[in-house]
């Protein structure tokens, strides 16, 4: 392989066609169905899903497949299959490669800075604005734009897939139904690359090596048919609120934040603890919070903050319902309450376990005989990441040093990719490099979201390097 020429072409199409498409999926309001119940009939998601598959077909890989797989009722899945180069045969133990990457997107979420907006992709200062295009429209172009270099370069790579769900900002309800379809076109995988994380800076190769679990659940308590004046009836019926409030003392302290049941816990392994202790003792993985004048974190051990955004769990209330806006609310007792409850579980916690504790702490034995019900329960089980094989390890030292003049370093993410857990399940003997060129301050899931375009270069090269070393290995 060209290095060469691997990297000329890498700044090409980053610079070039990759970034033009990108910037047009971004105009796509592609939201992923949690937040938009019409997306059938909107067709955005298809829409998304069809731009980025005309833009796979464009490319110069022999051999390469792409279709858009769909079943009954769930979101559409775009899959490329690309043949390996000579030398490499699809069906062989462990050649086969997946990466994955999603296309559906988080809404708005508010008000965008000025010259800003979520549909409109803005190119300032080095990043891309807009919403998609870190989280993460950039993995379908980066992923194919890395075999497509490797091809011009000489290099080499394994059969490999390309898996692009729509469904992932939702909690990948669809991901399971479509693994289980493809398992046996997939066949064997050696090797599981997946963009879609942030690093702690824009200066390395960051790979995650855990991410968290998740459960959420709608948790709402009706006390009333209908709402009544406060002065009629407040003092002789209790308050939903109230009742809420307990509930969810149940569950968490609500001094320490620290959660009451067994079954959201886990230890942290060794490994993982002297990864955050060597990223802090070089200065790295400093928390960028934009804290309220006044507002202390919740520990002064930068290595406690980092293990309780990724290896504690946490209870955070996301939405409600039943509350009017102030100007609104009058002097009324009001018929119910609706939490939108979320929890962030260890990465080796059960997400079915944890869920169904939880709605058993929730629903037993109602104060005061409200009427307490559960919507839209949803678990996911987290990831931790198996040991570097000594092909891989060596790779991201020599793809550290050449491409990014810095280590490679590794950390654990508080946020959940349901993908991992289902592969390292399915696929045990696995390596997985579990990567992306965002970073803090990328603003995913809230406004101004953009994307780094030179770390995506050099991520870009980094994920075609160790596809070469793979192929080889």
């Amino acid at each position: 392989m060209d290095p060469e020429s691997l990297r000329t072409s890498v700044r090409t199409a980053w610079r070039g066609d990759a970034l033009r498409s990108l910037s047009d999926f971004v105009r796509i309001p592609a939201l992923s169905p949690a937040f938009d119940a019409d997306w059938v009939s909107s067709k955005y998601l298809h829409e998304a899903v069809e731009h980025v598959r005309g833009w796979l077909e464009s490319r110069r890989l022999p051999g390469a497949s792409v279709e858009v797989v769909e079943l009954p009722g769930r979101t559409p899945l775009l899959l490329a299959d690309i043949p390996g180069t000579a030398g490499t045969t699809a069906g062989e133990a462990g050649d086969t490669t997946v990466i994955y990457g999603h296309l559906d997107k988080q809404p708005a979420a508010g008000e965008w800075s000025p010259g800003l907006d979520p549909w409109t992709p803005v190119i300032r200062d080095g990043r891309l604005y807009g919403r998609g295009a870190g989280d993460d429209g950039y993995a379908a172009y980066a992923a194919a734009t890395a075999l497509e270099a490797l091809h011009t370069a000489g290099g080499s790579y394994t059969r490999t897939v390309l898996l692009l769900e729509a469904c992932e900002e939702s909690g990948s309800p669809d991901l399971a139904a479509y693994l289980d379809l493809l398992a046996d076109r997939l066949g064997t995988v050696g090797l599981v690359v997946c963009l879609d994380i942030a690093g702690g800076d824009y200066e390395r190769l960051w790979l995650a090596t855990s991410l968290r679990g998740m459960a959420s659940l709608d948790l709402t308590v009706r006390v009333l048919d209908s709402g009544m004046h406060s002065g009629h009836a407040s003092g002789m019926v209790v308050s939903s609120f109230r009742v809420l409030r307990e509930l969810l003392d149940r569950i968490e302290d609500p001094r320490t934040g620290e959660l009451k049941l067994p079954e959201l816990h886990a230890e942290v392994p060794a490994d993982r603890l002297a990864e955050v202790r060597a990223a802090v003792a070089e200065g790295l993985l400093e928390p960028a919070l934009p804290l309220a004048e006044g507002v202390r974190p919740l520990s002064d051990d930068r290595a406690e903050l980092i293990l309780g955004n990724t290896w504690r769990t946490t209870l955070s209330v996301t939405g409600a319902a039943g509350l009017p806006a102030l100007e609104d609310a009058g002097n009324v007792l009001r018929p119910y309450t609706t939490l939108k409850l979320s929890l962030r579980l260890p990465p080796t916690t059960d997400g079915d376990v944890a869920l169904r504790a939880v709605q058993r702490a929730l629903l037993a034995d109602p104060p005061m005989g409200a009427r307490v019900e559960v919507a839209r329960p949803a678990a996911a089980s987290g990831w931790n990441a198996p040991a570097l094989a000594p092909w891989l390890e060596s790779t991201l030292d020599e793809t550290s040093a050449e491409v990014f003049g810095r280590p490679w370093r590794a950390l654990g993410m508080g946020g959940t990719i349901p993908f991992l857990g289902l592969f390292a399940d399915a696929y045990p003997a696995a390596q997985f490099v579990v990567t992306g060129p965002r970073g803090p301050g990328n603003n995913a899931h809230v406004p101004d979201e953009w994307l780094h375009l030179a770390q995506t270069e050099r991520v870009t090269e980094a994920v075609a390097r160790i596809l070469h070393s793979h192929a080889a290995a």
